[in-house]
């Protein structure tokens, strides 16, 4: 009998939430996925999931700053055809839809402040408006004036589900800073967990059993784990290059690509 054709791997975007740390260099948001998910359900992960065709669309791309499509192409190799932009876009919705965390600026240039209550209130609401379908991101930033804020994602790396799975990935991980005033939280429709932790804790709960996790995830925080500060991490993440290579593309790199970790 022979063997079926792998699953083609549908493009996704992922993000790693951090901040300087409480009681280590930094902290890295967690999510625990839904049980009941036909993916890696009961695993941590970080907030993603796949592309949108809005995610691709000039209307979108006009509401955009701090990054040109030539940047992003630049960082991002993109060979199924899907310009490399949406992945940012991608991950900056991702990051609203399952954490109300929105990365934008102002007609002006300023960030908006999450502080300011009634700006709390407008970002919920258009979590709450995109997740029901209600319109399309582009239409509900226009609405306020506001635009996403690229400048602050850094592309990490690309891993891709093996092909003996039945749902496949090819998901682009970014590393994104938390907004001034704001504090991501748990979206319970595909979460039943979101927590702040330090990366090396994770990833020594991780060997011992204690927390599920797919490639992706254990490899992001191993290699989060390396560094000694926060700013210590953005300035390796200054030339804006892929740093972690996923399961179809790692041969012959150093230790400190792989992620091998911090001891258990």
């Amino acid at each position: 009998m022979t063997p079926a054709a792998p699953v083609t791997p549908r493009p996704a975007a992922s993000v790693l939430l951090v901040r300087p740390g409480m009681a280590a260099p930094l902290d890295v948001f967690v999510i625990r996925r839904q049980k009941s998910m036909r993916f890696l359900g009961g695993y941590y992960a970080f907030p993603g999931g796949k592309l949108d065709p809005d995610d691709s669309a000039s209307s979108i791309f006009s509401r955009c700053r701090g990054l040109e499509p030539e940047g992003a192409a630049r960082s991002l190799a993109s060979d199924d055809g899907i310009p490399a932009l949406s992945y940012w876009v991608s991950a900056a919705r991702e990051l609203l839809e399952e954490t109300g965390v929105l990365v934008a600026r102002d007609e002006d240039g300023r960030a908006i402040d999450g502080r300011d209550p009634a700006t709390a209130r407008r970002v919920d609401a258009m979590r709450r408006a995109l997740v029901g379908e209600q319109a399309p991101l582009h239409a509900l930033l226009a609405g306020h004036g506001w635009y996403l804020d690229l400048a602050s994602f850094r592309y990490l790396s690309h891993f891709i589900t093996p092909p003996s799975s039945a749902i496949r990935f090819s998901a682009r991980f970014f590393l994104a800073p938390v907004p001034a005033g704001q504090e991501p939280r748990l979206i319970e429709e595909e979460a039943s967990e979101g927590f702040w932790i330090d990366p090396a804790e994770a990833y020594r709960r991780f060997t011992r059993g204690e927390m599920p996790m797919a490639e992706p995830a254990y490899s992001g925080l191993a290699y989060l784990s390396e560094f000694d500060s926060i700013e210590a991490l953005w300035a390796a993440h200054a030339d804006g290059g892929h740093k972690i290579q996923g399961i179809n593309d790692r041969l012959g790199l150093p230790r400190r690509a792989t992620g091998a970790g911090p001891a258990p």
